[in-house]
């Protein structure tokens, strides 16, 4: 759907069903990945699949129906975000063994999504499940330009990188049709959503740089007022100057607020938590936007 035009009075549900944290009299599992469960528009999303089956687990303890969801976003191809695509696909297979009714949703995601990943001898970083299997399960959309889900909720396509201090650092290598190269991680992308008060940032694990992404969901929707950025930043190991430069960028925008989880590490949100209000997050998180 197109994303122009007058804002609707909207509001858009979240769930943490994924997190490398877990909430205090929150009583699910963690694990080191990321799963989010959102609903806006009239639509349902689920945003990575974590590492495991444990969304799933997670899912039904939460009263969440997977078989029901319009699309699966991927954030990128590793595989502590796509490990769960497999256990999906075994909710679908059982659902039509057992005469259960279950949507064929749209599988959207950057086209590197699914390249094998390698690190040495350890081929195993990226998504375990080919195009060809996926493809039977539902609609594979997988695009480099920007996809509205709904009137307000889209998908960033590949991000730009604009942030000389966020460059990529490959530590590893994607297996293509010409043989072996190194991994710059252009599939890893974000979604965004449009409401009353500004722009939600939805992020896996920001490789192409949490800077570079809020920038390009500014531009792709209009609007500069940040509401919340959740998810991964992937600053766990980052230099000096690559933190420093996320912080005064942070502190720069001055977002209402800011769940900064999964990859981002303890260092880092220590020194964020200095310039913009950092809110804990962990699995069973419950968040509303309108």
């Amino acid at each position: 759907m197109q994303g122009n035009g007058q804002l609707s009075s909207i509001v858009m549900k979240l769930t943490v069903l994924v997190d490398n944290n877990t909430l205090i009299d929150r009583y699910f599992s963690g694990e080191p990945g990321l799963s989010l469960y959102i609903e806006e528009g009239g639509r349902s999303v689920l945003f990575d699949t974590g590492y495991s089956d444990l969304f799933v687990t997670n899912a039904r303890k939460m009263g969440i129906d997977l078989l029901h969801i319009d699309a699966v976003v991927l954030s990128h191809g590793h595989i502590d975000h796509t490990g769960g695509l497999g256990p999906l696909i075994r909710q679908y297979t059982e659902a039509e063994y057992e005469g259960r009714q279950y949507f064929s949703p749209e599988f959207i995601a950057h086209p590197d999504v699914l390249l094998t990943r390698t690190r040495g001898n350890f081929r195993e970083l990226g998504s375990q499940i080919a195009e060809e299997k996926l493809s039977r399960h539902g609609r594979i959309a997988f695009t480099r330009t920007p996809v509205w889900l709904t009137e307000n909720l889209v998908f960033l396509g590949e991000i730009q990188r604009r942030f000389g201090f966020e460059a990529v650092d490959p530590r590893a290598a994607i297996v293509t049709e010409s043989g072996e190269e190194a991994d710059a991680l252009r599939d890893d992308t974000a979604l965004a959503c449009r409401t009353d008060e500004g722009l939600v940032i939805i992020t896996g694990c920001s490789h192409a740089g949490i800077c570079s992404i809020i920038e390009q969901a500014k531009d792709i929707c209009g609007d500069d007022r940040i509401v919340d950025v959740i998810g991964g930043f992937h600053l766990y190991r980052a230099t000096e100057e690559h933190l420093a430069g996320t912080v005064e960028y942070f502190r720069t925008l001055g977002p209402d607020a800011v769940h900064a989880c999964h990859c981002t590490g303890l260092r880092a949100q220590i020194a964020l938590a200095d310039a913009v209000p950092i809110q804990e997050t962990g699995v069973g998180l419950m968040l509303e936007y309108g």
